[in-house]
């Protein structure tokens, strides 16, 4: 799938950004959802540091939930890396955040990444999402498995590749695309 730079005239409805680690996902992710206009429901990701050092992941709703998802203390059979990985915290958290009953609701998922895709709960909530009314803006890993490649390969998705360089603009224009812009789903 190309990766897109401009936006057209029809947006499709689900926006996928996909970058390095660091690159500024996440900060995309607040910038849209709070210049778009419109109500937000979802979540995002925060790296748990201690003396600079990463230890895990938090994630936290748009109304204020907050949890520990992913660290390195979390004995689990989840796990990715060194990191043990809390798919109860991440289900009871983070999944009903990004699916709302109400209409023109922007969706937000930071991130469908390895450790969110370990809980099959997580994945039928995205697809739920993406098969929504609603816009969907999702982060997404540059690499993954069939699940993370198949929501790629969707025909209702834009695909956005965010660098350093271009996460300032890239943030204008997504927030202009989705106030100014009619969606389309393929």
């Amino acid at each position: 799938m190309p990766v897109s730079i401009g936006i057209d005239a029809h947006m499709k409805k689900n926006i996928l950004i996909t970058g390095p680690p660091g690159c500024g996902k996440t900060t995309l992710l607040e910038k849209v959802a709070a210049g778009v206009g419109m109500p937000v429901a979802g979540f995002i990701t925060r790296e748990v540091r201690e003396k600079g050092k990463r230890l895990g992941f938090s994630m936290e709703t748009f109304d204020g939930n907050k949890g520990t998802f992913a660290h390195v203390n979390i004995q689990s059979q989840a796990r990715v890396g060194k990191y043990g990985v809390d798919l109860q915290a991440l289900e009871l958290v983070a999944v009903p955040s990004f699916l709302s009953s109400s209409t023109d609701v922007l969706a937000v998922i930071d991130e469908i990444g390895k450790m969110e895709c370990l809980s099959a709960l997580f994945r039928k909530a995205v697809l739920n999402a993406l098969d929504s009314p609603n816009p969907v803006l999702a982060s997404i890993a540059e690499k993954g498995g069939p699940f993370i490649e198949g929501i790629k390969a969707r025909e209702d998705i834009e695909l956005h590749r965010i660098l350093i360089g271009n996460r300032d603009s890239l943030a204008v224009s997504l927030i202009d695309g989705i106030r100014t812009r009619s969606f389309r789903t393929g």
